[in-house]
Parts: structure tokens; C-alpha cells; sequence
């Protein structure tokens, strides 16, 4: 069986989670707890170039504060 995240036939949206942590979820698809979406949806190409533009910084957001603080 192939797994809906393989398929580039079906809309998806972006998502972020408190860690401002990005991924993709699909359309159709309550968004799991944790996670809220950011208005961006489309197929799953469109979804991951935008993420890869707006995600910058892969590190989780508690690791940059708690940098930020040592700095």
C-alpha cells in the first residue's frame, strides 16, 4: 500500500507546530493535535518548496531561545 505522503496527485497543506517545526499534511485530513496549518495548501511540490523557503532554521524553537539566552 502506498502511503498518502508518497502521492503527488492530492492537495496538501503546510503545517507548524510549536517548535515552528514545518511539515505537510493532507487536505482532506484533520490536522493531528499540536499542529495548526498556515494557510498555505496546494500539491505536495508547492508545499514543500514553500516550506523550504520559509523554514530557514531547522532548530527546534526552545533550542534557539535557550541559545539565544547563553549567548
Amino acid at each position: 500500500m502506498t502511503s498518502v505522503f508518497d502521492r503527488e496527485d492530492i492537495l496538501f497543506q503546510v503545517v507548524v507546530n510549536h517548535e515552528e517545526q514545518y511539515s505537510i499534511w493532507p487536505d482532506y485530513k484533520a490536522v493531528p493535535e499540536g499542529w495548526r496549518t498556515v494557510g498555505k495548501s496546494g500539491m505536495k511540490k508547492e508545499c514543500l518548496a514553500y516550506i523550504e523557503e520559509v523554514w530557514t532554521d531547522m532548530r527546534p524553537l526552545s533550542l534557539r531561545q535557550k541559545m539565544a539566552e547563553q549567548a
